[in-house]
């Protein structure tokens, strides 16, 4: 059953979103001013950021305000569920490692501080804690009541999206956040993102099973790309499952042979290592040795 909208007239016609538009501002020009003002003053030897972390800002940036501007944002909101599901994998599997990955420790310590509010963090991005939070987020933000309430109410579309990219940040912090000595070693990595790979599954599952549709806000007569309500809806599944598994488990490989090849090359060096006491005795530390040895003289014999 169709539902018929007097607004869905073309769904690519143009429509402004200032909010959006401040929010990036603000990110901008927060970052350029930690940058350029308060980075000068708190580092003292090196660069304030590396290169590394400017090509990540810019990534981050783009990918939200792609995300959340028009067209991406309107078809998610009016017409397409897969969209929709693009735009939240964008801004919670995609977005928050770049963030991370952008943020020096000096201007997260400059943020946060080390003092309670840093300790609830620490707290918050506990594995167990940020992975029960996030996951349990994921499932209310697909209940359908919730959904088709929240794309006609700007407060609660909002929160929802602030609520998402938040526990995500807290999810990433353990594997790419700015603090290195909080990070989860390798394997610990690997294992945290193989899980929360898996929970998702259930929702995409049911999604690309479902008669009929599941949000009946999508339930429209405008069809963008003559995709019906129940093929938006798979596609819509795939991308939750497909997607976030395939980027999550790209990520454990990466992780895993990075580890891997560095034990192989260590394993395989001829360098002499001066922080233990297994090295390897070359002709030259003979050499060395016999010559800070004294002379040793030769006894008088008398007859």
């Amino acid at each position: 059953m169709f539902v018929a909208s007097a607004d869905l007239v073309s769904p690519w016609r143009f429509q402004a979103h200032p909010e959006v538009w401040l929010l990036v501002a603000v990110v901008l020009g927060s970052y350029f001013y930690a940058v350029l003002v308060i980075g000068p003053v708190v580092v003292k030897s090196g660069p304030v950021i590396t290169k590394r972390q400017r090509n990540a800002f810019i990534a981050g940036i783009l990918l939200l305000w792609l995300g959340s501007d028009w067209p991406v944002h309107d078809l998610a909101e009016e017409y397409l569920y897969s969209m929709h599901m693009f735009q939240h994998m964008a801004l919670s599997y995609f977005m928050p490692p770049l963030v991370l990955l952008a943020i020096p420790k000096w201007m997260f310590d400059a943020v946060f501080g080390l003092g309670k509010v840093r300790n609830v963090i620490n707290w918050l991005a506990k594995p167990v804690v940020a992975g029960v939070a996030f996951n349990v987020v994921v499932m209310i933000t697909h209940i359908p009541a919730l959904v088709n309430q929240s794309v006609n109410n700007g407060l609660l579309h909002y929160s929802l999206h602030i609520l998402l990219v938040l526990t995500a940040l807290l999810v990433w912090l353990p594997i790419c956040g700015p603090d290195k000595q909080k990070q989860l070693k390798p394997g610990g990595k690997m294992i945290y993102l193989f899980l929360m790979s898996v929970v998702p599954t259930v929702p995409a599952a049911w999604l690309t099973f479902a008669e009929g549709a599941v949000y009946k806000h999508y339930d429209i007569a405008v069809r963008v790309w003559g995709l019906s309500v129940t093929t938006d809806q798979q596609i819509a599944g795939a991308i939750m499952k497909t997607g976030g598994a395939v980027f999550l488990w790209s990520i454990v490989v990466f992780l895993f042979f990075k580890r891997f090849s560095a034990g192989f090359l260590d394993a395989q060096s001829y360098r002499k290592d001066t922080t233990t006491d297994n090295q390897v005795l070359t002709f030259q530390d003979v050499t060395d040795a016999f010559g800070r040895v004294a002379p040793i003289k030769e006894p008088n014999v008398k007859n």
